[in-house]
């Protein structure tokens, strides 16, 4: 793992040329439970590129070598989905203040070294960089007997606390897309995390 290098990606046009292999990422590591995701690379590169167009918005590579095997975003709450934004406003939250944390996604062979924790490093970074005050991210909340979930499934609770997080008591956003099971779209529960910068 000594030859991974993660950097941070602030300028639009540097974002945009590792905008296809994120929406590449996204669709191999969103697959995998608990996301069970059938996207599509059309669908992946719309939305990419509104996320990572916002002011403040940063994409965090990781490389080994010429090759992105992970990345993740951060951009303001400010400029996401009123969908993200409603549940934290409904219960006070001050979202002109928030970073909302998008994706992390790491292919299996490169988990458990540590990138996890760069990856949150560089978006806490830029968030207070941005004046920031907090940061959140969803989680898709899935039913414990859920058919696909398979024996191995890590929770990533106890991970996202020792960052500092917590879940967030009754803010739960709902999203729509396609299981990899399913014919069409259905609605998801996604549950917000949370903490002060």
């Amino acid at each position: 793992m000594s030859d991974i290098v993660v950097e941070t990606l602030k300028d639009r046009d540097a974002r945009a040329a590792a905008l296809d292999d994120l929406a590449r990422l996204r669709i191999a590591v969103f697959r995998e439970w608990p996301y069970l995701y059938a996207g599509t690379l059309d669908y992946e590169r719309r939305y990419l590129a509104h996320f990572l167009d916002g002011k403040d918005a940063v994409l965090v590579v990781a490389r080994d070598g010429a090759s992105i095997i992970g990345a993740a975003t951060a951009s303001p709450m400010a400029g996401q989905a009123e969908a993200f934004r409603t549940p934290l406003e409904a219960l006070g939250h001050d979202t002109a203040g928030l970073f909302y944390f998008g994706e992390s996604v790491l292919l299996p062979s490169y988990r458990g070294h540590g990138l996890g924790h760069a990856f949150f490093d560089a978006r806490e970074a830029a968030a207070r960089a941005a004046s920031a005050s907090a940061a959140c991210f969803c989680g898709v909340i899935r039913p414990a007997d859920h058919p696909l979930k398979p024996s191995e499934a890590r929770d990533l609770g106890p991970f996202w606390r020792k960052r500092g997080y917590a879940p967030v008591e009754g803010a739960i956003a709902r999203y729509d897309w396609q299981d990899i099971d399913q014919a069409e779209e259905t609605s998801h529960p996604m549950q917000f995390w949370h903490r002060t910068l």
